[in-house]
């Protein structure tokens, strides 16, 4: 049997990024953390936490900080169910997902919102490319993700978003400069691109697809959804926007398509662990009637 208090102390160093911050939230000292994550390891036979700023789990303390997490939620269904355990004052469960930058700037956000306003949870969003969050969540760090992947780690269920479309377009300026004989394989090679990060590879998607061949994108790095919209209309590059965000700036005339009618349309699922909780459910509903409004039906 493990000891819960030394547990909840590798939750605390891995979700703080400390072991001073872990103390505060524990209301113990430093040395009493690492006394705790001391003997958990000396207990399971391997280092849990690589010391750094910040401190980050290893596999075997991923896995045990994810044990944490369900147990938070079994506590909370049984206090529901049992008034009489519950903990004296207020009570909340910290409950970690991960999502895509560009749906968290669209529609996820307000689902979230509405669901933590009333609920008993302290939310910790992880943010990342869509065909990578559902690797946060096998490795244990959150509960459940928006992800582009349709089959769902083990022990997850998975259930389809829709799709959120996605458009090629530029600055009128950006146009005249780069593009003026027209958007080909030639000029793609040469006119700047945005992309999130290098894990980005929808511009170079949209790319093959209209012409079914690869080439390599001079490219901006912009880690932001909204600052690639502030890019594209300063004509610092074009991109791949989520329709739904440009669809003013397109109106406008301010932001152009590259090629019009080429949208990209990205397929979206939500993935989650399989624990049995009124609050990944309650989240779970959101997430969906958010999504059913916002994406296109595939």
């Amino acid at each position: 049997m493990l000891d819960y208090s030394s547990l909840f102390a590798l939750a605390a160093v891995v979700r703080e990024g400390s072991f001073e911050r872990a103390a505060r939230a524990l209301h113990v000292t430093p040395s009493a953390v690492s006394q705790r994550i001391r003997l958990l390891e000396e207990r399971v036979g391997c280092a849990l936490v690589v010391r750094g700023q910040p401190c980050l789990p290893t596999e075997t303390g991923r896995r045990l900080c994810q044990h944490v997490d369900r147990v938070h939620l079994l506590e909370h269904e049984l206090q529901q169910a049992l008034p009489a355990v519950a903990a004296q004052g207020p009570s909340r469960v910290a409950l970690p997902v991960a999502v895509n930058a560009d749906s968290l700037a669209t529609w996820f956000a307000p689902a979230l919102s509405r669901f933590a306003a009333s609920a008993p949870v302290l939310m910790g969003v992880a943010v990342d490319d869509e065909g990578h969050t559902a690797e946060w969540l096998r490795n244990g760090s959150v509960l459940a993700a928006v992800t582009a992947s349709e089959h769902p780690p083990a022990g997850c269920n998975s259930r389809p978003l829709g799709a959120m479309r996605y458009v090629a377009a530029a600055s009128p300026a950006l146009m005249a400069s780069h593009f003026s004989a027209g958007v080909n394989i030639e000029s793609l090679a040469v006119a700047p691109s945005l992309v999130f990060n290098p894990k980005d590879e929808l511009q170079t998607r949209w790319v093959f697809r209209g012409w079914q061949t690869s080439v390599e994108l001079p490219r901006h790095t912009l880690p932001s959804t909204t600052a690639f919209v502030t890019a594209s209309l300063a004509g610092m590059g074009w991109g791949l926007h989520p329709q739904s965000l440009i669809a003013t700036h397109l109106a406008e005339g301010t932001l152009v398509e590259l090629v019009p009618g080429t949208p990209l349309d990205v397929p979206l699922h939500w993935q989650q662990a399989r624990a049995v909780s009124t609050l990944l459910e309650a989240l779970t509903r959101e997430v969906v009637v958010a999504a059913g409004q916002a994406l296109i039906p595939c």
